[in-house]
């Protein structure tokens, strides 16, 4: 029997503390240690997960597999997990129970995952463990911290799938966020506008852009077919760049031969103020000053990439990551 081939899929690694509420997990492993987590794991293993923040936007990436030929699927979704198979058998159960079409699962007691992104064509791994995604950022891995929070879609029937994301940092590199952080605004105008025929350099969540096009790709072969579908993928840039700044990052898009059906060049106006409105499954930004607004209306990412990442300022950031994706580091000594 040939081997599943993973490099035509879109692949995004899930952790437990990305997709489901561990609030109640997490506080009896605060409050009573490793032992007691384990037995409260064991005692509640057929207590279905509630929902966490990147669940919506699993869900419905998950169901674009529908344009998929049969056994062929588009997207694949791996759990990533620090946890042990054991506690995480809880997770698996909850997956299932909410009718996931997740089936593979990395588990790794007490260490991060993220090293085995590459051995699963990933373009994307999404944690509430600050330190499992700074982990993989800096090991050059397109990784992203899901922030905490309540924020539920209010389109629970459309099938529709929102995605937003920050240009520096995010979708490009931070070579113009550089000029910025040292030179000031006007610097930094002056230098786009001096390199508006240059292509910037990939950020972290490039090639996941470019992935998702693909499937956007599918959804027109399907509009060709049939009239009457209709379109249910929708990207969005929504980044602090105004004009003359904005050429550049419209002219790299385009010569990286990726797309978005949506741009906000918001100048210094509140992201929060254009994504409550917009109200994506998921946003990616790597600046915490724009996603603790944002962290209010919307699903939101935080990737620690590059110049304005260099200190640790989501030390500072509303909320901790769930223990429940740190079990096993206590006895090891191992960061999760």
């Amino acid at each position: 029997m040939a081997a599943y081939q993973l490099e035509q899929r879109l692949v995004v690694g899930i952790a437990s503390s990305a997709l489901f509420d561990l609030a109640e997990s997490d506080a009896v492993f605060r409050a009573e240690g490793e032992a007691a987590y384990r037995k409260y794991q064991e005692a509640h293993l057929e207590d279905t997960l509630a929902p966490g923040a990147a669940f919506a936007f699993i869900e419905r990436l998950l169901s674009l597999n529908d344009l998929a030929d049969e056994g062929d699927p588009l997207v694949e979704v791996i759990v990533m997990s620090s946890n042990d198979p054991d506690t995480g058998l809880r997770v698996m159960k909850s997956i299932a129970a909410h009718g996931l079409p997740i089936t593979r699962a990395v588990f790794r007691q007490g260490r991060s995952p993220h090293k085995f992104m590459p051995a699963f064509n990933m373009s994307l791994f999404l944690s509430g463990d600050e330190g499992a995604v700074r982990e993989a950022v800096e090991a050059g891995r397109p990784a992203g911290r899901v922030l905490p929070s309540r924020v539920t879609a209010s389109d629970a029937g459309s099938g529709d799938l929102r995605i937003a994301f920050d240009f520096d940092g995010v979708v490009a590199d931070d070579s113009s966020e550089a000029v910025m952080q040292r030179a000031g605004l006007a610097e930094f105008h002056r230098h786009e506008v001096a390199n508006v025929a240059t292509p910037l350099g990939d950020g972290p969540l490039k090639a996941f852009l470019a992935a998702i096009n693909r499937i956007q790709d599918r959804e027109e072969a399907k509009r060709l077919e049939d009239p009457s579908y209709r379109i249910r993928v929708h990207v969005a840039i929504v980044t602090a760049r105004n004009a003359p700044s904005h050429e550049r990052a419209l002219a790299s898009l385009k010569q990286w031969g990726v797309r978005v059906n949506d741009a906000f060049f918001l100048g210094g106006i509140a992201k929060s103020r254009v994504l409550e409105i917009l109200r994506p499954h998921i946003f990616f930004d790597d600046q915490m000053s724009h996603l603790e607004g944002a962290a209010d209306v919307v699903a939101s990412v935080h990737v620690p990439f590059g110049v304005v990442n260099t200190q640790a300022e989501t030390s500072t950031a509303p909320g901790s990551a769930p223990l429940m994706e740190e079990v096993g580091s206590v006895d090891s000594g191992a960061t999760p």
